[in-house]
């Protein structure tokens, strides 16, 4: 974590932040103490919903993607390296001052830090924690302009963006879930965790569909879906599927939820989808689930849901059909 290399960085370690102006933060951990930065500089940049949400909760100006200028930039590794290359790009553009860059060693910040070696002069770096913490001075953006990277069309015709979950290919748990899609989905159906749009794509081929809700907690991912899902019938948004509130209920929910947020599996977190799909279906809706054949979804399936059958999948991957809510007819 952050807090004690930026803590040792800025006091005594080299580290000289501008005395003024504001300093973007790029993906910091929902749980990072910025404690020694003024709270009323800070501009957190994270497109991830829930930690949006946390931040602002917590007092910071947020934002989803970065506009304007800043005295300084801060970029918290992420784990994917294409992902942190394009954040670093990103820093390097917007910043008039330092770029920072902090991350675990697990999140690949020694590599990182070769690689920006072999193109500028970098300060630090500040190690402990099983981490590292370096900088940049301004005027060193230029060197890095080639890491910039957006969402951008594929060679299998598919928009996507480094850092979207499958940002390669088709997920092969997704094409698994489609193929037992019945032609009859309802009219109302949602997408939880729509990631670019590939499931939501293959819902709105149903001519009976009305309308597909893509709710996704990653902007990026949501942005990319705007370019695969083009149907008039698709309305995005950008929350948390675990406590997004639909208009109406839905005759249908589609999902193949995730399973982490960090490196070992979450089981938690496909439950909270089960459980908000059962409270957002109508008495007899019916949730369509794709899920790793390991976790543990039988039990809060059968607690959500009066029949619940699974369809089979393969050695990966486990299918389920769920009908009649449990949480609406009580």
């Amino acid at each position: 974590m952050i807090d004690p290399r930026l803590e040792l960085a800025l006091n005594g370690g080299g580290l000289d932040l501008p005395e003024t102006g504001e300093i973007a933060v790029f993906q910091p951990s929902v749980d990072a103490d910025l404690a020694d930065l003024p709270v009323d500089r800070c501009k957190i940049i994270h497109d991830f919903k829930p930690a949006y949400d946390a931040w602002t909760a917590r007092g910071y100006d947020a934002a989803h993607s970065v506009e304007g200028r800043f005295a300084a930039a801060i970029v918290c590794l992420p784990r994917a390296k294409h992902e942190a290359r394009a954040l670093i790009a990103q820093a390097c553009a917007v910043s008039d001052g330092p770029v920072v860059v902090d991350g675990q060693k697990t999140d690949g910040a020694d590599s990182i830090l070769r690689e920006m070696r072999a193109r500028v002069t970098v300060q630090g770096p500040i190690s402990k924690a099983h981490g590292k913490l370096y900088w940049i001075d301004a005027g060193s953006s230029d060197f890095f302009t080639d890491w910039e990277a957006g969402p951008a069309q594929t060679e299998g015709g598919f928009w996507t963006a480094p850092g979207v979950f499958s940002a390669d290919g088709v997920d092969l748990a997704s094409a698994l879930l489609v193929d037992v899609l019945p032609d009859n989905l309802g009219a109302e159906v949602a997408d939880l965790g729509a990631g670019w749009g590939f499931l939501s794509a293959h819902i709105l081929t149903r001519p009976k569909v009305k309308t597909v809700h893509l709710v996704e907690a990653g902007h990026l991912a949501l942005e990319c879906a705007r370019h695969n899902v083009t149907d008039s019938r698709a309305v995005f948004h950008w929350e948390d599927a675990t406590h997004w509130e639909p208009p109406h209920r839905m005759d249908s929910v589609v999902m193949n939820p995730p399973f982490h947020t960090g490196r070992a599996a979450e089981p938690q977190i496909g439950q909270a989808f089960v459980a908000a799909a059962a409270r957002m279906l109508s008495v007899q809706g019916d949730l369509w689930m794709v899920a790793n054949r390991h976790l543990p979804y039988e039990a809060e399936l059968k607690k959500r849901f009066a029949q619940v059958a699974e369809l089979g999948g393969d050695a990966r991957f486990k299918l389920f059909h769920a009908t009649r809510p449990l949480t609406r007819r009580r």
